[in-house]
């Protein structure tokens, strides 16, 4: 299934986990595994052995040093994790994610779904790169799922999904939704510029305020237009109003601009 979601582990540790981890996703049709980070020497043959022929799973596996790299890329992420983070975001059920990982890539969105660490599952600071939280409705008292179990889980409800029934119109959307790489350099130019200017006080709370700055401007669900209009904003209040150009400095651009594009200037 090309249009399913990429299935992403965050510094999974066992070999075997991952071999099952790409049977479970071959089982639904789901063959875009990306892995962050993981232990030394992870392929191998006990994790062709736990794949139990979902090699063509793991052969193409993309490797990547950090969340923030693997989900670049991207337009929209679900976080996955069976504890409430207090981050303000929207959280789905496995149903309702599904349908709306089918919707999003029926539109040409590419999607991801975070899944985290085998003891620990996944940090605040991976959880605040995700759009949303998906979590299962599962026993309160025992709610640990085996890595490749949890993926198991989204491919089967991900494979059964049905969308809703097309409707006559819709809201029209002019510009595609930023990926998330050009919203995280975002993030850094914003919280630069706040920084400089001794928004983050005290330091102790600095990394707790970007991280709701980042979940307050993550609910948005930014397009590429609204991303060009946010920075330039803040360029405006940085830098303060544009000075209008005279008709010399007119002039003079536009004859620096042909001398740039003239092949044949020897300047």
């Amino acid at each position: 299934m090309s249009n399913g979601p990429i299935i992403i582990l965050v510094e999974p540790q066992l070999g075997e986990n991952i071999g099952m981890t790409a049977r479970a996703m071959a089982n639904f049709g789901l063959h875009d595994m990306r892995l962050v980070n993981p232990r030394e020497n992870w392929l191998n043959q006990k994790t062709y052995a736990a794949a139990a022929g979902a090699d063509f799973v793991l052969d193409g596996v993309t490797l990547y040093d950090t969340v923030k790299d693997a989900v670049a890329d991207l337009h929209f992420v679900y976080a996955t994790t069976a504890r409430e983070r207090g981050q303000g975001k929207p959280v789905h059920g496995p149903s309702d994610a599904a349908i709306n990982l089918k919707t999003r890539a029926s539109t040409g969105e590419k999607t991801g779904v975070l899944f985290g660490r085998e003891r620990t599952g996944l940090e605040n600071l991976d959880i605040a790169l995700a759009d949303a939280i998906c979590t299962y409705p599962i026993e309160p008292s025992f709610s640990s799922l085996n890595l490749s179990q949890a993926v198991l889980l989204m491919g089967y409800v991900f494979r059964t999904a049905v969308a809703e029934p097309q409707l006559p119109f819709g809201q029209k959307n002019r510009w595609p939704p930023a990926e998330r790489s050009a919203v995280l350099n975002f993030f850094d130019f914003l919280e630069e510029k706040l920084e400089e200017r001794g928004f983050f006080r005290p330091a102790s709370k600095k990394d707790r305020m970007s991280l709701n700055l980042r979940n307050i401007l993550m609910r948005i669900g930014m397009d590429e237009q609204d991303l060009r209009t946010l920075r330039g904003m803040v360029v405006r209040l940085v830098e303060g109003p544009r000075v209008p150009y005279s008709k010399q400095q007119k002039r003079e651009a536009a004859e620096k601009a042909a001398k740039i594009s003239d092949p044949d200037n020897e300047e």
